[in-house]
């Protein structure tokens, strides 16, 4: 079941007071479709605009749906049962979780440009900041985290507070 983004529950207030968009998703045995995980991303990187952000840049939602495209695929291909995804996206960081049944943690294996499939993670690990995989549950969740631009609007405001360069 696919839950529209704003029909969901924004976390906890950031210190600047906008809220955390989040946004989840659950599949049940067999259901799951990369593009679904791909829509939901759009959407809720379509989102960060109305809540005063900047936009997320072009490059980085594309390395985004390729990590949410990349890890829900390995879950369905390699783990039985039901899987989810939770999107979350603060003032600096874009996190893209991916849970499953599987307790088998996955290796990142060396590029073999001859060998058909097996590259998935080692693309997450090449377009995420950092990439966690630990046990969840009754299986595991991997985590892809990007780290977000800088927000001009913050940048703009701090520079008014500060008092203008005097003239020697």
């Amino acid at each position: 079941m696919v839950i529209p983004p704003g029909k969901q529950v924004a976390g906890e207030p950031a210190p600047d007071g906008r809220a955390t968009l989040r946004h989840e998703v659950v599949w049940e045995d067999g259901a799951v479709r990369a593009a679904e995980a791909r829509h939901a991303l759009r959407a809720l990187l379509d989102e960060v605009p109305r809540t005063g952000r900047a936009a997320v840049p072009v490059p980085l939602r594309l390395d985004a749906e390729l990590a949410v495209s990349e890890l829900v695929t390995n879950a369905a291909r390699h783990a039985p049962g039901p899987c989810g995804l939770v999107l979350r996206l603060s003032d600096g960081e874009l996190t893209i979780a991916v849970w499953d049944t599987s307790t088998e943690v996955p290796k990142v294996r060396e590029a073999d440009p001859a060998r058909v499939g097996g590259h998935g993670l080692r693309l997450v690990h090449t377009v995420s900041d950092r990439v966690v995989a630990a046990p969840y549950g009754v299986g595991k969740r991997i985590v892809a985290h990007f780290a977000l631009p800088a927000d001009p609007g913050a940048d703009r405001s701090e520079a008014a507070a500060l008092p203008a360069p005097s003239r020697a």
